[in-house]
């Protein structure tokens, strides 16, 4: 019978998101806005959906206008229960204040 250990865990792959960076102005805090595209139900037209979200950014390495993936993680405070994974793309305008 094969042992389950806990401290090797990898988040899921199913529930990564991928959003942009709205708001990076707290200490290890971003805002990330997640665009879905969801089916009406009774008319089947695709409506946009957007959820807001508190991330935790340990590195405070994302800024605004950057497209982060996030994962679920425990509860961090009131609004917080998502972390930061990786900044897939960096913003242009960040970039170029580099």
């Amino acid at each position: 019978m094969a042992e389950a250990s806990n401290d090797n865990r990898k988040p899921s792959l199913r529930r990564r998101r991928v959003g942009l960076v709205t708001k990076a102005g707290e200490n290890k805090t971003i805002r990330v806005s997640i665009q879905d595209l969801v089916k009406h139900q009774m008319y089947g037209k695709y409506v946009r959906r957007r959820t807001k979200v508190a991330v935790h950014d340990a590195a405070n390495a994302a800024s605004v206008g950057d497209t982060v993936e996030i994962v679920p993680c425990r509860r961090m405070s009131k609004m917080k229960n998502w972390r930061l994974l990786r900044v897939v793309r960096t913003a242009k305008l960040a970039a170029a204040d580099k």
